[in-house]
């Protein structure tokens, strides 16, 4: 029997739907959008997470740059799984349809049924698999009703696409009636929330009510990047988050591990996907499943806004 310590993302696992997954997603935006590393960066990225205890890879068919790459994320991580030399029956992918981007750097929205429909099949075909785990809708089309959107997910569902379904960017109301439609089949919801931004209360309370894990998209938005040495100068951080940066430099890690463990505390439905483009980066973020805040630190940090 090995000795070996299982990786810290193992160490504090989380529900997403009946499956088990660890407490520290990566999202894989970064990999294919604007500023994007190499291939070889890129897959070694994914590898890293893996390596590190990550067992949920979020990604969405309009994470790409340029015009004509739709779905450069997906294939992307299908290519790092396929090439990944460790148990990659563990890991669970993630992505998204309903947005595009036409490559001037905008996003659109396009949340009718036909073009969810399309979306899905093109994620299948490009993670080369016959089921989506989980499916979710980036971004609520204003111009499509609601109904019809998610409606679109519970024909996917019922058709075996997909085995999870997911909402993103979404308020409480719409959440409720998405739930009145996809039933158990509804598991999770990913919205941006972060030690900057906490205007998604209501939504996170809300899935812990009704058991559906949260994915806080750009959860370490807010936070400089800073050495375990502290900030720089052009780096000191806005007084609501000096307290990340203090508590960071008495335990001696980064701010952004300190920012992860007290989302991670926030609520037990609380899944982070930050984003890497780094192997260190993604490292650095998957510890945080080991890091645990005294209350007095939990304190300090939830009275810094």
């Amino acid at each position: 029997m090995s000795t070996k310590p299982p990786p810290a993302a193992a160490t504090r696992s989380r529900r997403l739907g009946h499956t088990g997954v660890g407490a520290i997603g990566l999202g894989a935006m970064p990999l294919s959008i604007e500023g994007r590393p190499g291939e070889a960066r890129a897959v070694a990225t994914v590898h890293a997470a893996l390596d590190a205890g990550v067992t949920l890879i979020d990604t969405a068919d309009s994470y790409h740059w340029h015009t004509g790459e739709t779905g450069h994320n997906e294939e992307l991580i299908a290519r790092a799984l396929a090439s990944y030399g460790g148990d990659r029956d563990r890991v669970l992918v993630a992505t998204k349809g309903g947005r595009g981007r036409p490559g001037d750097g905008s996003w659109t929205v396009t949340g009718t049924p036909e073009q969810l429909r399309r979306a899905c099949e093109g994620s299948l075909r490009r993670l080369g698999v016959q089921t989506l785990d989980l499916y979710q809708l980036h971004k609520p089309d204003p111009d499509v009703p609601w109904a019809d959107s998610v409606g679109a997910l519970r024909d996917l569902l019922d058709e075996g696409k997909i085995r999870m379904a997911g909402l993103s960017n979404v308020d409480t109301a719409q959440i409720l009636e998405a739930r009145d439609i996809l039933g158990d089949g509804l598991v999770s919801v990913q919205n941006r929330y972060s030690p900057a931004v906490r205007d998604g209360e209501p939504e996170l309370e809300l899935c812990e009510r009704l058991g559906l894990a949260f994915l806080p998209w750009s959860p370490l938005g807010g936070l400089s990047r800073s050495s375990l040495d502290g900030p720089s100068r052009e780096q000191r951080p806005a007084p609501r988050f000096a307290a990340f940066h203090e508590i960071a430099a008495e335990r001696g890690v980064s701010p952004q591990r300190v920012a992860l463990a007290w989302l991670l505390a926030r609520s037990p439905v609380v899944i982070p996907i930050p984003g890497a483009s780094r192997p260190e980066t993604i490292r650095d973020s998957a510890a945080a499943a080991a890091l645990t805040l005294t209350p007095a630190e939990l304190s300090r940090l939830t009275i810094a806004r």
